[in-house]
């Protein structure tokens, strides 16, 4: 299927199952995206999603590709693989897969060196192919209600991240190497099992929002008033503790903000 044709109108493919009985009727039409920067953009659409078309991958100039529902509720994606055919896409710049059931990502995703935003979010996912750390102009990264228990090490290799948001999953600990992500400004980690943070998550002095409510943390590292950035108590979009048996320093300290959790740090350290 060319390039031309998909550019027309509206294009509908026709998915066949093994016995020749047609399944699912799709509509898919790369554009122009205006809102995008005037990218070449596709999204694929239909009832229910549990396949890409092979062709899709031929399409070597597409830079946003959306194979995911979204917000559109009479939508059904339950797609359980991405074709290893995505590294062919060597120009895309924003892929979307949230909500289907993804149990893994194949290694050919980090021939897309060109990649900006990737969203993964709301799928069954418990790693990261080591390829990703390949991704190195990844800007925005959703990892959001996975089944991570381990923080993916290969995350901490993507330096010009600036949004990673890996909320409701069950990760225990994060990696010393998370300072590496100097660019970090919105860091989301809330619904998870953290149990304490290392100190080098206080270098990452360039984040705005720090959620880390609802974890089993205890304490907070000596030197997190350095992230002067943060406006905890005066912004709760900013950063939210909430739900975290911390002791030290207790809430009412934290609730204080970045001066406050210093000084309380610093009378400690006398």
């Amino acid at each position: 299927m060319s390039t031309g044709r998909l550019e027309s109108a509206q294009t509908s493919l026709s998915l066949y199952s093994a016995k020749g009985m047609v399944g699912k009727l799709w509509k898919y039409r790369m554009e122009i995206d205006p809102s995008d920067d005037g990218k070449k953009k596709l999204k694929l659409k239909g009832r229910e999603l549990l396949s890409a078309p092979l062709e899709i991958f031929d399409l070597g100039e597409l830079q946003v590709l959306e194979m995911s529902p979204e917000r559109e509720s009479c939508l059904n994606y339950r797609m359980g693989t991405v074709p290893r055919e995505i590294g062919q896409l060597s120009n895309l710049t924003v892929l979307k897969l949230d909500t289907n059931e993804l149990r893994e990502i194949p290694a050919e995703v980090g021939a897309l060196q060109k990649l900006e935003m990737l969203t993964l979010s709301n799928n069954q996912l418990s790693s990261l192919p080591a390829e990703t750390e390949r991704l190195q102009q990844l800007q925005s990264l959703h990892l959001a209600s996975n089944n991570f228990q381990q923080f993916p090490v290969q995350v901490c290799q993507l330096r010009r991240l600036s949004f990673l948001d890996a909320s409701d999953n069950k990760i225990k600990s994060l990696p010393h190497s998370i300072s590496n992500l100097e660019r970090l400004e919105t860091l989301l980690l809330y619904f998870n099992a953290l149990q304490s943070l290392p100190d080098s998550i206080c270098t990452l002095v360039s984040l705005c929002t720090l959620w880390l409510g609802k974890n089993q943390l205890r304490s907070l590292p000596n030197q997190f008033g350095q992230l002067v950035n943060l406006e905890w108590g005066r912004s709760h979009c900013s950063s939210n503790f909430e739900d975290n048996p911390l002791e030290s320093p207790p809430p009412e300290i934290c609730r204080g903000g970045p001066e406050e959790i210093s000084r309380y740090f610093a009378v400690w350290d006398e």
